[in-house]
């Protein structure tokens, strides 16, 4: 598969067959997220794939969570967050054989000193950002799905997810990441913006 294939033909998978992702479609998929760029080469990324059924169920309705939180933060209404709910649990929505958790160790940093924090995690959220790519790149030429998910990243749900990975206070979790073989037909979208409305040469 050439690069183009790949970045092109990627899009947002939400709903997924019930077959597993083989282990070695996962290591895979790891692997090649960990070439991924790395701010100061401190590779202060950490990568938790959810597998167990009691795990997934709990990670799946903290999404769920996170999702009628999203939708009523921005005023969507009560019967259209009820859609929402039959799209997840009766369509299963987000409901994927794996999940793959993605952290950042706030602990490891190259520069020293209070002045620095801010642009560490920056640099820090930004390395673990393009390992997701590449994790997404790597799952179109494996025949995989994946969509990211930041809705857990809310208040009290980033906690559990932590706390469900079995990691500290000092992680901090960058994006949530389903995977599994699309349901349907991929198929992806047009962009809004063309081209020359992001682009600026000087």
């Amino acid at each position: 598969m050439k690069l183009d294939d790949a970045i092109f033909g990627r899009a947002s998978v939400r709903y997924f067959e019930e077959e597993d992702v083989p282990d070695e479609h996962v290591r895979a998929l790891i692997e090649a997220a960990v070439r991924a760029p790395t701010a100061s080469g401190l590779e202060n990324w950490k990568f938790v794939v959810f597998r167990s059924k009691g795990v997934r169920e709990k990670l799946y309705s903290l999404i769920a969570e996170g999702m009628i939180r999203y939708y009523r933060a921005v005023n969507l209404a009560e019967e259209k967050i009820e859609k929402l709910r039959k799209r997840m649990y009766v369509q299963g929505m987000y409901r994927a054989p794996a999940y793959v958790a993605v952290f950042i160790d706030r602990r490891v940093r190259f520069l020293p000193g209070e002045d620095f924090d801010e642009l560490e995690f920056i640099w820090s959220v930004e390395s673990a950002a393009m390992a997701i790519q590449n994790l997404m790149l790597k799952a179109v030429e494996l025949g995989l799905g994946t969509v990211y998910i930041g809705v857990t990243n809310f208040p009290g749900i980033e906690e559990e997810v932590r706390e469900l990975a079995g990691l500290d206070e000092n992680h901090y979790l960058v994006g949530l990441i389903p995977v599994g073989y699309p349901r349907m037909e991929v198929k992806p979208r047009r962009r809004r913006k063309a081209l020359d409305d992001v682009l600026l040469f000087i």
